[in-house]
């Protein structure tokens, strides 16, 4: 049995077209809960439920620790905070999805009384694809090498870069900078990245006859946002 994948179609991350000025950007709807198997302490694979190099299965019913050299290993955590991501530090560049963890109790422990605290788990593939990359048309954040498509009332989704999304791609992040007169002259539109270079600064891209997962992209600036 081969392992699980995660398009990542349940963590495409939105963001607002910055024009005029800036927007937060989301990150995304979650992916799924996780829960210790069978409901009982998550003990054998860790001290802590799905700490980090930990892996997890892909389920029906929602996300389960296991082993990472099991066949049902899916995907493996690549940072793990306690807390909401909105408050806590953000995952990794290349996050494929985010597991949310709330808080419950396992039974274990000494006096039977465990607990897991509500906390999220920065995910990435085992195997491809890897929503994440740059490019790649998903993940919780966006970052330079992602395309991006207008999906009305003035905000902007991303989409794959090598047009096998459902969107065809019309902008791509090229750079990150601390401010947005520090983009180049070809900028079409401003991103919200978050970090210490908050400002994404995407150029319109053409897909017909062109491969955009080069990264190559005309210089056509904008002075407006795309029509909805």
């Amino acid at each position: 049995m081969g392992r699980g994948r995660f398009t990542g179609t349940l963590v495409t991350a939105a963001v607002a077209l910055l024009l005029a000025g800036c927007s937060p950007s989301s990150s995304g709807a979650p992916a799924g809960g996780a829960r210790p198997a069978g409901g009982g302490a998550p003990s054998g694979y860790g001290a802590r439920f799905l700490a980090a190099g930990e892996c997890s299965s892909f389920g029906t019913a929602g996300f389960t620790e296991v082993p990472c050299t099991g066949e049902r290993a899916a995907a493996r955590v690549v940072a793990r905070h306690d807390g909401t991501i909105a408050a806590g530090p953000p995952c990794p560049a290349t996050t494929d999805f985010v597991l949310h963890i709330g808080a419950q109790r396992t039974g274990g422990g000494a006096d039977g009384g465990g607990r897991i605290p509500r906390g999220y788990a920065c995910m990435r593939n085992l195997e491809p694809p890897h929503p994440g990359d740059p490019g790649g048309g998903g993940g919780p954040r966006t970052i330079v090498g992602d395309c991006l498509y207008g999906s009305g009332r003035g905000r902007v989704r991303e989409t794959a870069c090598d047009g096998s999304g459902r969107h065809e791609p019309r902008y791509r992040v090229v750079r990150a900078v601390t401010a947005r007169d520090r983009c180049p002259a070809s900028t079409a539109l401003y991103v919200r990245l978050g970090g210490d270079r908050p400002v994404g600064c995407a150029r319109r891209v053409r897909t017909a006859g062109q491969d955009l997962s080069t990264g190559s992209s005309p210089n056509s600036p904008t002075s407006g946002p795309p029509r909805p």
